[in-house]
């Protein structure tokens, strides 16, 4: 079996503009904790909202971005994006937005109109995916992965499901394009079920448990907003579900092994290609939203 190397409380909330409060179980910018090729993970956790009426839409207003890619994936509630490269839509419950910020991007992310009008409730979770060097400059784009275009796959014996948004998971292939070989899967075990998950030996692995009680081989456990990191190595890990269904994000992937060099939306692989992002930002090099 593959080990849980660590299991990791989530850093303290904090709220992105005034539309997102989102607890970080890491990032790039702080400790190490063995997540390569991700840089940064944002939870925002179950909360209800109240219609918003006002002219100002809650969210996150234009800002930046290059070097890596941003997932957005919508639990409850609605995201309204646009960007830069022509990019954009409403992100709905179920829904992936991946964004490919490349060589320089700039975007927004608002509560949508239709969610400003009833409220409810609202939980997503954000995601940076690093670039390799070779693929830092490339061009921006956008992906809507809708909910129907996401492929299920079920765990024998009745254990629950897994949407495969990115990768390959018992022979089917993920809905996202993706520059290296890397897995997201959402996963729901359901209540007292175990299921059985494999992935390639190479890769890092970890778990981000979102609902529930989670067992792991037998004998670690993790609560709601938990990371759970594994030792690198072959095996596959035994998932089981407490007394309630349980909701988890599985992300494992080949690591990039080259250096991180990030300042605020920006992730490079040295200081001086920071300094040059800054100044194609500057220079209006990423282009604005129409």
């Amino acid at each position: 079996m593959r080990k849980v190397n660590k299991i990791y409380k989530p850093n303290a909330a904090h709220w992105v503009g005034d539309g997102f409060l989102v607890q970080p179980l890491f990032t790039h910018m702080g400790e190490n904790r063995g997540t390569d090729p991700f840089l940064m993970l944002d939870y925002v956790a179950p909360m209800v909202f109240k219609p918003n009426l006002t002219d100002h839409p809650r969210g996150v207003g234009r800002h930046p971005h290059k070097g890596f890619e941003t997932v957005t994936i919508a639990y409850s509630g609605e995201v309204a994006h646009k960007d830069s490269s022509g990019g954009g839509g409403v992100i709905r419950a179920g829904d992936v937005q991946w964004m490919t910020a490349g060589a320089g991007i700039v975007h927004e992310e608002f509560h949508s109109q239709d969610f400003r009008a009833s409220g409810g409730l609202f939980e997503i979770v954000q995601l940076w995916v690093n670039l390799p060097s070779r693929y830092k400059n490339t061009p921006p784009k956008y992906q809507h992965l809708s909910r129907e275009n996401i492929p299920v796959v079920k765990f024998a014996d009745g254990a629950g499901q897994a949407r495969v948004i990115a990768g390959e998971f018992e022979g089917v292939q993920g809905a996202a394009n993706t520059f290296t070989p890397i897995n997201v899967w959402d996963v729901t075990i359901n209540s007292l079920k175990e299921a059985s998950i494999n992935v390639p030996a190479t890769h890092t692995l970890f778990i981000v448990v979102l609902r529930g009680e989670v067992t792991f081989n037998g004998s670690e456990s993790a609560s709601e907003a938990r990371l759970v990191n594994f030792e690198v190595n072959g095996g596959e890990v035994k998932v089981k579900a407490g007394k309630e269904d349980a909701k988890i994000l599985l992300l494992s992937g080949e690591p990039i092994n080259e250096p991180v060099v990030g300042y605020g939306p920006f992730v490079m692989n040295t200081r001086d290609e920071i300094r040059q992002a800054i100044e194609d930002y500057n220079s209006g090099k990423f282009g604005d939203i129409s």
